[in-house]
Formats: C-alpha cells, sequence, structure tokens
C-alpha cells in the first residue's frame, strides 16, 4: 500500500475513537492463474488447480468470527528473501508477475506475501535489504499513514534466525547488515502488548497482513480473508500464536501465493515481496 495512501488523518483517529464509522473494505482481491492471462475480480481467493506438489505451509483458521490464512516459515525447513522485481529491472507490483517469473522453480516456493510500505513506483520508502545489499537505509521519519504511526518495526533476518523489532530498537540494536530486511507500520504488537493507538477491536476494517516470530524462532505470516481490525489481528497474534512482537505489513492490497493451492492474488499494484522457499530446493 503506499504509505501516504494507506490511512487518511481521519482513519487514524478510527484506531481510538469508536464514534468513526468502518473504512470501505479495499480493492477486491483477483485471482490469476498462472500463465492464463486471465483475472477474475472476486473475494479471498478460492483456490485453483494446484501447480506444486508440495504440502501446502498455509492454513486456513477462524478467529472470533474472522477468517484468517496461517502460513509458516520455519528456520529448518525455509529460506526467506525478500524481492523487488528481477534483477536490474522495475519492480515486479504482483505476485502474479513474480509467480510468472519464477514459474520454472514453483517447486522452490513454499508460500510468498507483500510486505513493507512503498511509493507510486512500487519502491520501499523504508529500510529495505535484498540479498544482503541495502536500498534504503532505515526511515525515522514522522509523517501521516500507516507507516508512521509510531513506533513503527522491521521484520529482518540473517541464515534463519529472523526477528521482529521495532524501528527504534533495531537502529539502537542491530550493527550488522542483514541478508533480508523490510520496514513497514505499525507495530500490532511490542514485548506482547498492542500498539498503544491500537484499540481491541477498533472499526477501521479492510484486508490486512502482518508478521511475527515466536520464540522457536518460527515467522507466521497472517492474511485476513475479508476486512479485519487492526486490533484483532493484533490479538491473533499475541492470544494464539503467542509472538511478544508483530509487524503489520500491509492493507487493502495484501495479497498471497500459495503454490500448493494454486492461489496467488492481484489487486492494486504493491511493492516489496517476501519470498519463503524450501532450503533444500532454494536456488544458492
Amino acid at each position: 500500500m503506499k504509505a501516504f495512501l494507506s490511512l487518511p488523518i481521519a482513519s487514524l483517529a478510527c484506531l481510538v475513537l469508536t464514534a468513526c464509522g468502518p473504512e470501505p473494505a479495499g480493492q477486491p482481491v483477483m485471482r490469476t492463474e498462472i500463465g492464463s492471462g486471465k483475472a477474475d475480480n472476486i473475494g479471498p481467493a478460492e483456490p485453483a488447480a494446484p501447480v506444486s506438489p508440495q504440502p501446502s505451509a498455509c492454513t486456513s483458521v477462524t478467529f472470533e468470527n474472522a477468517g484468517l490464512i496461517h502460513c509458516v516459515a520455519d528456520p529448518a525447513v525455509h529460506t526467506i528473501s525478500m524481492v523487488l522485481g528481477p534483477q536490474g529491472g522495475e519492480p515486479y507490483r504482483s505476485l502474479a508477475k513474480l509467480a510468472e517469473a519464477m514459474a520454472g522453480d514453483t517447486a522452490s516456493v513454499a508460500f510468498a506475501m507483500n510486505g513493507g510500505m512503498f511509493n507510486g513506483e512500487g519502491k520501499p520508502i523504508g529500510y529495505y535489504v535484498e540479498n544482503g545489499e541495502r536500498l534504503k537505509e532505515l526511515s525515522q521519519t514522522n509523517g501521516s499513514g500507516n507507516f508512521h504511526l509510531k513506533p513503527n518495526g522491521v521484520f529482518y533476518g540473517t541464515k534463519g534466525k529472523w526477528q521482529v523489532k521495532t524501528s527504534d530498537e533495531f537502529y539502537r540494536t542491530v550493527g550488522d547488515r542483514p541478508q533480508f530486511g523490510t520496514q513497514s507500520g505499525p507495530m500490532l504488537l511490542i514485548n506482547g502488548k498492542l500498539h498503544p493507538e491500537i484499540t481491541e477491536d477498533g472499526p477501521s476494517r479492510t484486508l490486512r497482513n502482518g508478521v511475527g516470530v515466536d520464540s522457536q524462532g518460527r515467522a507466521h505470516f497472517v492474511i485476513s480473508q475479508g476486512p479485519v481490525s487492526f486490533g484483532k489481528l493484533a490479538r491473533y497474534y499475541r492470544d494464539v500464536l503467542k509472538t511478544p512482537n508483530a509487524l503489520y505489513l500491509d492493507g487493502s492490497v495484501s495479497s498471497l501465493w500459495d503454490p500448493a493451492s494454486g492461489r496467488v492474488d492481484s489487486a492494486a499494484p504493491i511493492g516489496p515481496l517476501i519470498l519463503v522457499q524450501n532450503q533444500e530446493k532454494a536456488a544458492p
């Protein structure tokens, strides 16, 4: 989601003021069958014909009547990397384009989601590291929109050690550049507590996705199947997944590629992509 469009000033107030009306559900998700060139406007994507024989790392769950998709990346069997676009090229802007680019290597892909705020060209506006190369420095600026609802945070990692930290803590404690990193915001959970501007189940509703890392080092990616509040998504991480920290990745345009189920979402153009691959099949 573009940072300057992600949450109008009036909507920021909705995080704490229950008198505000719910926002629209956002862009319709589209399902694309890879190689077909066709897409249908629908709600959360129904499974298409499977394009990978591997078991899915994603499962459908329900939390307080909200449908969610929960995908788990395990450092024992998975790798995580950031992808913006082909080397030397422009951003993909969609998971469908990434899926097409990896059509000959689908077996290596466990799943992928969009993650991190971006500008009108699809390029990150905050900290971004891909394959050990830093393309954007940590943003510590103030402004409007979800990204600037402080504290925001960074999801990053090196060699199977993945973490979510507030941007301030990341700045203070991380000296070595990680193999991957993406900055987004707001934080959903900070040391087991909801972000101070997020209520238990506020009126702001849209498609949303996030990430948190548990005590065993597993990264939990969650995407809603319909409009959901910040608070409900945050409490799912706190009460069910038990991750001390969780980071909001995007909203309205939240998208998932799950090759095992044949699902690849498309909506409005997106930016940074988080790619989870199977270790034994990932490219060296």
